[in-house]
């Protein structure tokens, strides 16, 4: 049955995981002997518009090597299926191996979905790739704070030791310690939402909100285009598709041009060089397409690497075969960039998430 599900999605139906397993699940309640009833189970739970009916039927009648049901009552059929029945067993056998087979399937179309480009993506696998950005677990970047609290081992604290010497009437004690103690360092997302980055624009800030989810108010998140938007509030707001449709009607410019030299320009002269990226892991996250002067560009990212502790740049091009970085945008930026990593799937999008906590 399990198979007979990845069959169905192989002819073009958009056979999601939770589809699958409501296949299962509702093939296990009605017997894989009935034939009529497993049709009509699977008509019910893999199809989702009008479109889809007649390759489903297809492909029932290929899968069971029997005739095509129509949309009216299908005939019983004495037949039974070659199939392992799903629930015979009292014992739980059978719905031990559906579960598994749902397993199999579920890992198995994760990690297809999880290596996929985004842009390449239909309805259907953007919504379960949006259900995928829930489970990543990003971990803020740590920089060291000027606060020391006690500690087994470090420097010696003399304070907190003539205290307890003082205490026990001079007498010796053991000495104590004090260290430095570690806080989240700040990040600053630049998503680039120009036309030739609308593909990945609505991937780009549900991983932009996945990173705000765990360092809150550390993490600023502004949006690229025509002109710079800040929409760090939107990022802040607990569900992930109201975040991004709240980041969507802010911002003015999205899948318009791109100027990314003057757009830098404003975010430095207005928050970067007053301490949003002093100190701070920059994330840019563009193609490098540049409309306007590209010398600006470039004299804006020496500012920009001067003032943060680390430059991380997200191409989604970067991992794909062939490419060279020989855009006028990616090549005057390149020079002050500290991390130049792919961001066209989910699994490049965990290890831009590495490189982050590791800066």
């Amino acid at each position: 049955m399990a198979a007979f599900a990845v069959a169905v999605r192989a002819a073009g139906v958009p056979v999601t995981v939770d589809r699958s397993q409501a296949f299962l699940r509702a093939a296990a309640t009605v017997g894989a002997d009935n034939q009529v009833a497993v049709f009509w189970a699977g008509r019910a739970t893999l199809c989702s518009s009008q479109d889809d009916l007649d390759r489903y039927a297809h492909v029932f009648a290929a899968w069971f090597s029997g005739d095509s049901p129509r949309h009216g009552e299908p005939s019983e059929s004495p037949r039974r299926i070659s199939q392992a029945d799903l629930a015979e067993d009292e014992g739980g056998e059978g719905d031990a191996a559906a579960e598994e087979a749902a397993l199999r399937v579920a890992a198995s179309s994760t990690e297809v979905l999880r290596h996929r480009d985004v842009a390449e993506l239909d309805a259907a696998e953007r919504a379960a790739l949006g259900a995928l950005f829930e489970t990543l677990r990003p971990r803020a970047p740590r920089r060291l704070s000027a606060r020391r609290r006690p500690a087994r081992r470090g420097a010696v604290d003399a304070r907190r030791t003539m205290r307890e010497q003082l205490r026990r009437g001079g007498e010796p004690v053991t000495l104590e310690f004090r260290r430095r103690t570690t806080r989240c360092r700040r990040v600053v997302v630049l998503v680039d939402v120009s036309g030739s980055m609308s593909p990945y624009a609505d991937s780009l800030l549900r991983w932009a909100h996945t990173m705000s989810s765990v360092n809150k108010q550390g993490t600023e998140v502004f949006t690229v285009g025509t002109r710079l938007t800040r929409v760090t509030a939107a990022m802040r707001l607990r569900e992930g598709d109201a975040a991004v449709s709240a980041a969507g009607q802010a911002v003015p410019d999205w899948s318009g041009g791109t100027r990314l030299g003057e757009s830098l320009q404003v975010f430095l002269d207005r928050w970067g060089q007053r301490g949003v990226a002093r100190g701070a892991v920059v994330v840019i996250m563009s193609d490098g397409w540049e409309r306007g002067d590209s010398s600006l560009l470039g004299e804006q990212m020496q500012r920009l690497a001067r003032l943060a502790h680390r430059v991380v740049w997200v191409n989604p091009h970067v991992g794909k075969a062939g490419y060279a970085p020989v855009q006028s945008g990616i090549v005057a930026a390149l020079p002050f960039v500290d991390d130049l990593v792919a961001g066209h799937t989910l699994a490049t999008f965990e290890r831009v998430l590495e490189v982050i906590a590791d800066a």
